[in-house]
């Protein structure tokens, strides 16, 4: 029996050390047309207050710093985290995916000492993509732990057309690395990881049927040489999240992994979300399960079969009233 409140992936944090680096951070962000107020910022509470508004039992951690030292701190943050509210949070651990060697070490160190539920990689990470041949080792170390592996795309890369990345930008890059994923092999050579991709996808359900029916035509290349039929397989075998994307996006993803392989995600945490936003999302979800006859609360309990010690935590620790 899985927990009764909503699991949502989704869930940004930061690990700023002081007011000043959050503002540097933040001019950053408007140097990519990315307009964020000088006054955002994240903290658990706030986190949790919104969790308690909302019914949401859990939400998973993730951050992907740039730099090796950062990303393993924003680990240990997170770890600390859960350590301190284990019905409340999980905890994806981050993967600096340039460097298959540190993966290793931080897959290891995520089992031993971290706890991790499950681990959170960026689709292109420093200019290296998921899909380079150099993670190998990387894809089978966790396909053989089975685990959960969450994709996010690069939020903060530079602006497009004086837009910033994260308006429409991050679909298409969500969606071009799971295609090459898809042509090298990656998720027929490993079908015991749980690939979880933010956002619906992408822009990968609307074009699944034209991968379907010209993917495996001789004009394109296809060193795997997959059928159709391999196309169909692997494409409805991955997980998606609903991040910001639920209105339009719900539809097409259900037909392509079907309603069990689609997860809430909320895209708390970031500055391209707000309550309004993430509430009308939210609502996305409810409205289209009436409407396509799914029961409700599908979605947002789908989550809880791809962290089964995150569920434990939950029943061992007591549903939180307000998520119940």
């Amino acid at each position: 029996m899985a927990p009764k409140g909503w699991l949502d992936i989704h869930c940004h944090f930061y690990t700023w050390q002081d007011d000043s680096e959050r503002k540097t951070a933040i001019e950053g962000m408007r140097q990519a047309c990315f307009m964020v107020p000088d006054d955002w910022s994240w903290n658990v509470d706030d986190s949790l207050a919104y969790q308690d508004k909302a019914g949401v039992q859990m939400q998973m951690l993730s951050y992907l710093p740039q730099t090796l030292d950062k990303l393993k701190a924003a680990n240990d943050y997170a770890a600390n985290v859960v350590e301190k509210h284990p019905t409340r949070f999980g905890m994806l651990c981050a993967l600096s995916t340039d460097e298959p060697e540190e993966c290793l070490k931080e897959i290891e160190r995520a089992r031993t000492e971290l706890h991790a539920d499950g681990f959170a990689v960026s689709a292109v990470y420093k200019d290296v993509m998921l899909s380079d041949s150099r993670l190998e080792p990387v894809w089978k170390r966790l396909n053989e732990m089975g685990a959960t592996v969450f994709s996010h795309p690069n939020a903060y890369a530079p602006a497009r057309d004086g837009r910033p990345s994260p308006l429409i930008e991050v679909a298409f890059e969500t969606t071009r690395v799971a295609v090459d994923m898809l042509y090298r092999g990656i998720f027929k050579r490993y079908p015991n990881i749980n690939f979880v991709f933010s956002h619906c996808g992408g822009v990968l359900p609307m074009l699944s049927g034209r991968l379907e029916l010209l993917g495996a035509q001789s004009w394109v290349p296809n060193p795997e040489k997959l059928t159709s039929e391999d196309i169909h397989e692997q494409l409805s075998g991955l997980w998606v999240d609903c991040a910001a994307t639920a209105g339009t996006g719900l539809q097409p993803a259900i037909k392509m992994v079907g309603e069990e392989h689609v997860v809430y995600g909320a895209d708390c945490g970031v500055p391209c979300s707000t309550h309004e936003t993430v509430e009308k999302s939210r609502a996305a979800v409810v409205g289209l399960e009436k409407e396509m006859g799914v029961k409700v609360g599908t979605v947002g309990g789908n989550g809880w079969k791809l962290f089964p010690s995150a569920a434990k935590r939950v029943e061992a620790g007591g549903m939180n009233d307000s998520a119940s």
